[in-house]
C-alpha cells in the first residue's frame, strides 16, 4: 500500500475512533475525497453529521475549508463573496472570494435544500462542473469535494436537481443502542481530541492520489456492473448514463484505498449509498448485497461485509405496497416486472431478520405475494 493511501487511512482511522459507529459514513467521505464527487448526509439533528465533516476539515493540512449554514434568505455574497469595491468603482463586476467558497479545500453546506434562486444556478455549476461563473468572471474551484446535509429530502423539482449532484447518499441514524455505551465514553473525550494531535493530509497529497485511482482497472467487474446498473434501472431507481458512468470513479476510489490496482466485486458496495428516496435505501441494499456475496472473503473490502438491519415493519409495508400495485388493474406489464424484481430484493432482506416470528410473518407475506403473481400472470 503506498504512503498516501496509508496517510489518508490513518486520518479516517482516527475519525473512526472518535465517532462510534459511523465508520460507513467517514469511510464513504474518504472516498469522495479520492474520486472528486459529493456527498449528502441525511439525517436529524444530533447525529453527529457536521462534527464529522469539520473534524475531517481539521485534518486537511493547509487546506482553506468552508462551512455555511443556509437558508430561505442566504445571498449569493455570503457563499460565493461580495463585489470587490475597489473594483466596481472602475466599472469591473469583480466578487472578492477570499475566504469563501471558491477558495476552500472542502466544503460543508448544512441544511442544502434552503438553497434559493438566487444562489441555486451558481450551486449546481459549482457542485457538477466545479467552477465559479458570475458575469465575466470564470474560476476553476480548488475544492477537493462538497458535502451537504439536511434533515429531509427534497420535494420541490427545481430542488431535485441539487439532490442529482451529490453522487453519495447516506443516511445519519442514531447507533444502535448496545453501543450507546462507547458512544457516551467518547463524546466526553470529544473535546480532548479535538484539541489533541490529528494526522494531517494536504490538499496537494489528495489530488495526487485523485489523479492514481484514476488508473484502477475495472475490467474484473464490468460485466457484474453492467448487470446491477440494469437492474437499479429496472427496480425504478433512476440512473442515469451521467450518474453510470460517475459510479466508476467511487469504484476505483473503493479499490485504490484498499491498497489494489483493481476492482473487485465487494467495491460496488459504494452503490448501496446512489438512493434517490428513502424508501430505496433497503432494496438497494439487497440487491447489491446479492452481488457482492459472490466475492471471496479474503478479498472482500470491509465495508462490504457490514450489513445493514432490515427493519422488519418496513419490509412489511413494502410487501403490501407491492401487492397493491400487483393488484391495481392500470399496471401494466413494465410496471409489473418492476414488481417482481423489487420482491426479490425485499425477499433477500427478509431473510436478515433476527426476530423467528417476524422473519415468518414476513416469508409467509412474501410467500403469498408470489403465489398470487403465478395465478394471475
Amino acid at each position: 500500500m503506498n504512503q498516501s493511501v496509508e496517510k489518508l487511512n490513518e486520518v479516517l482511522s482516527f475519525i473512526k475512533d472518535t465517532f462510534v459507529g459511523k465508520d460507513s459514513i467517514i469511510e464513504l467521505l474518504g472516498i469522495c475525497l479520492v474520486a472528486r464527487e459529493n456527498a449528502f448526509l441525511l439525517g436529524p439533528p444530533g447525529t453527529a453529521k457536521s462534527a464529522i465533516v469539520r473534524m475531517l476539515s481539521s485534518c486537511i493540512k493547509d487546506g482553506k475549508n468552508f462551512e455555511y449554514l443556509l437558508t430561505r434568505f442566504t445571498e449569493p455574497s455570503e457563499i460565493f463573496g461580495p463585489f470587490d469595491i475597489r473594483k466596481l468603482k472602475d466599472g469591473d463586476l469583480v466578487t472578492n472570494t477570499e475566504g469563501m467558497l471558491p477558495e476552500a479545500s472542502l466544503v460543508f453546506l448544512d441544511e442544502i435544500f434552503n438553497a434559493n434562486s438566487a444562489i441555486l444556478n451558481s450551486l449546481l455549476t459549482a457542485l457538477n462542473e466545479k467552477i465559479f461563473r458570475r458575469g465575466k468572471q470564470l474560476i476553476e474551484l480548488p475544492v477537493l469535494t462538497f458535502v451537504g446535509a439536511s434533515n429531509l429530502l427534497p420535494e420541490e423539482e427545481t430542488l431535485e436537481a441539487l439532490l442529482d449532484r451529490f453522487l453519495i447518499r447516506v443516511k445519519c441514524e442514531n447507533v444502535d443502542p448496545e453501543d450507546l455505551e462507547q458512544v457516551l465514553i467518547a463524546g466526553w473525550k470529544l473535546d480532548k481530541r479535538k484539541n489533541s494531535e490529528k494526522p494531517q493530509i494536504t490538499p496537494d497529497l489528495i489530488l495526487k492520489m485523485q489523479k492514481e485511482s484514476k488508473l484502477v482497472d475495472l475490467n474484473p467487474i464490468q460485466k457484474e456492473y453492467l448487470n446491477l446498473i440494469h437492474s437499479m434501472r429496472n427496480a425504478g431507481i433512476k440512473v442515469s448514463d451521467r450518474r453510470a458512468v460517475k459510479f466508476q470513479s467511487l469504484i476505483a476510489a473503493s479499490a485504490y484505498l484498499s491498497g489494489r490496482d483493481y476492482a473487485v466485486l465487494s467495491d460496488l458496495w459504494i452503490l448501496k449509498y446512489t438512493w434517490d428516496t428513502e424508501e430505496q435505501i433497503d432494496i438497494l441494499s439487497g440487491m447489491v448485497n446479492t452481488v457482492i456475496e459472490n466475492d471471496p472473503e479474503d478479498k472482500k473490502h470491509p465495508q462490504a461485509k457490514v450489513q445493514q438491519k432490515p427493519d422488519a415493519e418496513q419490509l412489511l409495508s413494502e410487501i403490501d405496497d407491492l401487492s397493491n400495485k400487483w393488484k391495481d388493474e392500470k399496471t401494466s406489464m413494465e410496471e409489473r416486472n418492476v414488481v417482481k424484481d423489487k420482491l426479490r430484493y425485499v425477499q433477500a432482506r427478509s431473510k436478515w431478520i433476527q426476530n423467528p416470528e417476524h422473519k415468518t410473518i414476513l416469508q409467509e407475506k412474501v410467500d403469498l405475494l408470489w403465489q398470487t403473481m403465478l395465478e394471475t400472470t
